[in-house]
């Protein structure tokens, strides 16, 4: 009987330690994107204007754009093969996000999780979950 109860508690702080320290934190969460931001612009080419232009609300963008979209929520797996969002790696990744984004990232990401309608085309549905998520909550807004 003791060898159960301090296996239940060696797995009680385990689990506990695993929620406090496994978190990214903000600055992680601000490198990570960069990293992303890089390599998807580069595979993409679209511009930084284009890419800011977003985060400031402007979503009247090219084409190749919607295609930097497609490939950043192909980094992160939230964009299905069959070009929706993929809504159960998502709520995986909730758990690594800083606890100042995780409650509105998932409100955000369940309002979203039908909003890929165009899917013939991968990047116009990766536009379409991206602008989703953006006008959720245009604050907490932190893909590349």
């Amino acid at each position: 009987m003791l060898k159960l109860w301090v296996c239940v508690t060696l797995f009680g702080i385990i689990m506990l330690w695993h929620q406090v320290y496994c978190a990214m934190t903000e600055a992680q969460i601000k490198s990570a994107v960069k990293l992303a931001r890089r390599s998807c612009q580069g595979k993409t080419k679209a511009t930084n204007e284009q890419i800011d232009g977003m985060h400031k609300g402007n979503w009247d963008i090219d084409h190749t754009t919607m295609c930097y979209l497609n490939c950043a929520l192909a980094m992160y797996k939230l964009q299905r093969a069959d070009n929706t969002f993929n809504l159960e790696a998502s709520a995986a990744q909730l758990k690594q996000l800083p606890e100042s984004l995780r409650e509105a990232s998932a409100k955000t990401t369940e309002s979203c999780k039908d909003s890929a309608k165009t899917l013939d085309d991968k990047c116009v549905a990766a536009y379409e979950i991206a602008k989703c998520l953006y006008d959720a909550d245009p604050e907490k807004y932190f893909l590349p």
